[in-house]
Formats: C-alpha cells, structure tokens, sequence
C-alpha cells in the first residue's frame, strides 16, 4: 500500500474524531436543556400539586364549619319549638292559685318547666327579659309605646313575652311594651 492511501484513511478518522468531539457538546447541552426542561416541569407540577392540596384543605375545613353550623341551626329549630310550650309552663305557674301551692302535681309541672329551662341552659340558650333597658329593635320587638313617668323615654316599661338567644343570634325577640 501506498501511503496516499493510509492517509484518506487517517484523514476519515481524524474527520470522525473531530465530529464526535464536536458532537459531544451538542449533545451535553442538548442533555442540559432537556434536564432543566424536566426539572422545571417537575417544579410546576410540584407546585400545582402543593396548591391542589391547599385547596382540597381549605374546602375540607370549609364543609366542617358548614356540618357544624348546619347541625348548630338545626338544633336551635328544634329548641325553638319548644318556646311556646315554656311560655305556657310560665303563664300557668304565673295564675296558679295560691291555695294549690302544695298540691304535688303543681310541684311536679315546676319540675317539667325547670326541665325544659335546664336544656336551653345546656344547649346555651339564654331568655331574654329586658324590663328597664333601653329598647333595641334587633332583640326585642315592640308591640306598644305608652307615656309613662317611671321609665326614661325609649326604654322597655314591661315584658308581654320572653325572648330567647343564642350568643349573638335571637331565637326568638321579646315582645315588649315601650315608654315614649
């Protein structure tokens, strides 16, 4: 062999050589970017996820509070309906002769009215009774408005009915007469 043709042969590996040299930085960056693009579209979904999850524990706490509170009002509507039946309790006991005083079966309505007041208590149900406070139309309501000399103009002279709240929600408003 001549050495004309040992050299095409060097020359096809120097060019071969040369490309994979080349080459290799091609593909090293090619791998960099495709790495990056990865990771960065594993931080988005990390991030995605970690809001979903935020999410679905904001919507969980949300649909407790809103159990609770629909329990909450539920059982006030069935206190509620009660009311009535305690009013009743107080106006008999109100007109109960004096002479039955004794009597065990008027002891033994006493014992069923303090019954029924006993569980508003524990429910935490409160009357409302405002005889000689300023009227305040979100917790009482007014059925009449008379002169009068002991009480200060816009206050409540007498209670007709008890009301009944609980903390800040009225169950039911008292019913009152106001001084003018």
């Amino acid at each position: 062999m001549s050495v004309e043709e040992t050299t095409p042969i060097a020359n096809d590996d120097n060019r071969q050589a040369d490309a994979s040299e080349t080459a290799e930085p091609v593909r090293e960056t090619a791998g960099n970017e495709e790495l990056m693009k990865a990771q960065k579209q594993a931080q988005e979904y990390l991030e995605g996820w970690q809001r979903e999850r935020a999410e679905f524990s904001n919507y969980r706490k949300r649909v407790e509070n809103q159990l609770k509170d629909s329990y909450q009002t539920a059982s006030l509507d069935s206190l509620k309906k009660f009311l009535p039946i305690i009013d009743d309790f107080e106006r008999a006991m109100a007109t109960a002769p004096t002479e039955l005083a004794d009597q065990s079966w008027l002891n033994g309505v006493l014992l069923i009215h303090r019954k029924f007041q006993k569980i508003l208590e524990e429910a935490g149900v409160e009357a409302i009774d405002p005889t000689g406070e300023p009227f305040d139309p979100n917790r009482h309501e007014a059925v009449s408005m008379e002169d009068s000399a002991d009480h200060e103009s816009g206050h409540v002279m007498d209670t007709l009915q008890k009301g009944y709240a609980y903390g800040d929600r009225v169950l039911r408003p008292a019913v009152v007469r106001v001084a003018r």
